[in-house]
């Protein structure tokens, strides 16, 4: 095993919590770079757990995927928000407590492998009614699983989503995720189940587990800010944003604090390297390596201030030290997220 290089980014963790879509694969196609950089990670002694908010797949069927695509990995390695949701209720309930499982098999499998006792309808009429309902998206839910949810909760059970994201993305389209099945039921139970997946902390709560290290020696690793980079921040993980996927510098221009990484990488190779980080005297004004960015009032477009750039637009040196310099003017009130978007747009145009 080949120790890791105490200078690169990689030196700095114990663990990485891995999204899937968009870090690892496109579909069914690897990103590029994306797995010989995990591997070279496993290979140097970190440990790589792999987090999806998609609750329908089973850990063996989302590591067999992995495999697929190059990577050393077993169902233990996986963490769904399935899983975290089953885990969740097996804190709590009896061994062998009937639970509505309202979704595709990796719903009803998780809660299996945490001795609960998978149901498939609410019980009306039954003697002994599910104490639990896991929701999560499956391909053939249809509208009376939904009814059968609704009737459980009306009659007390606890309630659990296994995230809220309201599209799936697929071939053909957007389809409707398992938020918007989830909006179902709040409509007929007006009240609101507990989310586990991201951006809640207890998906990354139960990777930090399965690594049994701190959060803050544990990298989490995403494309999106609002699920990825947020959730990591609610169970105390730095993240990093890698530019392989669904966000880039507009979105991260336009970031709420809780949604802006500490890293961002152009691709995974990247944590293989020394990290140039953005420094600045506490100015508008900040360096990353050979790009310098600033702030210039009364001079150009956007609110009366002008981007001024020395380097690349397109490097993530520059993307770095440009995010310094927008976030503490937003953050100081000096600009709004909009004009900030506006004044990088036009400094790369």
């Amino acid at each position: 095993m080949a120790p890791v290089s105490a200078s690169t980014l990689l030196s700095r963790f114990e663990g990485l919590v891995c999204d899937l879509d968009g870090v690892v694969y496109a579909g069914p196609t690897a990103i590029p770079h994306a797995t010989a950089a995990l591997e070279q990670a496993k290979g140097q002694g970190v440990q790589v757990v792999y987090a999806t908010n998609n609750a329908s797949r089973t850990p063996q069927d989302v590591a067999q995927h992995l495999q697929e695509l190059g990577l050393s990995v077993d169902a233990g390695d996986v963490v769904t928000s399935a899983t975290a949701g089953a885990q969740l209720l097996a804190d709590s309930l009896d061994g062998g407590a009937r639970v509505l499982a309202v979704g595709g098999d990796g719903v009803t499998e998780a809660l299996r492998a945490v001795g609960l006792r998978p149901v498939r309808a609410s019980g009306s009429g039954d003697v002994e009614r599910p104490v639990a309902v896991l929701q999560g998206y499956g391909a053939a839910v249809t509208a009376q699983d939904l009814a059968d949810a609704a009737y459980a909760v009306q009659d007390g059970a606890r309630w659990v989503a296994t995230n809220t994201d309201r599209t799936l993305p697929t071939q053909r389209g957007r389809a409707p995720g398992n938020g918007t099945l989830v909006d179902a039921v709040r409509a007929a139970v007006d009240r609101d189940p507990q989310v586990v997946g991201k951006p809640g902390p207890a998906m990354y709560e139960r990777a930090v587990a399965v690594l049994r290290t701190v959060p803050s020696k544990v990298l989490g690793i995403g494309d999106r800010l609002e699920t990825d980079i947020a959730g990591a921040h609610a169970a105390g993980l730095p993240a990093l944003l890698v530019l392989t996927g669904v966000h880039g510098m507009v979105d991260l221009v336009r970031a709420a604090p809780e949604q802006r990484p500490e890293y961002v990488v152009a691709d995974l190779r990247e944590l293989h390297s020394p990290y140039a980080a953005s420094t600045s005297d506490g100015s508008l004004a900040a360096r990353c390596e050979g790009s310098a960015v600033r702030l210039v009032a009364d001079r150009g477009a956007g609110a009366g201030w002008s981007l001024e750039l020395s380097g690349h637009p397109s490097s993530v040196v520059t993307l770095r030290a440009a995010l310094t310099v927008l976030w503490r003017a937003i953050d100081d009130g000096e600009i709004a997220r909009d004009d900030a978007v506006t004044l990088w747009r036009s400094s790369v145009a």
